[in-house]
């Protein structure tokens, strides 16, 4: 069951954390096996649990996986931010016109400093960009 806002549950997420923390993740992937082992360290989860919800995540399209031998190798089908940003978009996209808007500026009535910057660095990109 989905416990975050983000419809993963926590054992989906802490798999998705460690492939995006794992630089061998982003090149040429890791097993089951890697994942087990690392996760196993701190919860008692079995080898076939986290082969079951990894190989539920490929088919969300959330991890990609392709045949090493007699294993699968996983890796992210995207970054971190880019899998915010696909939950921001469904999120946005469920609303009507007028509440999109409405929930937009609440998120930058409540953006810190940082990310007020971020946000105008990113829309003088979009406005110079040739469209």
């Amino acid at each position: 069951m989905p416990s975050s806002t983000n419809g993963l549950g926590d054992l989906e997420q802490a798999i998705m954390n460690h492939l995006w923390d794992t630089p061998t993740a982003q090149g040429e992937g890791v097993t089951v096996r890697e994942v087990h082992d690392t996760l196993g360290a701190a919860r008692e989860i079995a080898y076939t649990t986290v082969m079951t919800v990894m190989d539920r995540l490929s088919r969300k399209g959330f991890l990609t996986r392709e045949k090493a031998g007699r294993a699968y190798v996983y890796q992210p089908a995207t970054s971190r931010e880019g899998f915010a940003a696909r939950i921001m978009r469904e999120t946005l996209g469920d609303l009507r016109p007028q509440d999109r808007k409405a929930a937009v500026l609440a998120f930058v009535d409540d953006a810190g400093d940082e990310d007020i910057d971020a946000l105008r660095e990113a829309l003088a990109r979009l406005e110079s960009a040739p469209r």
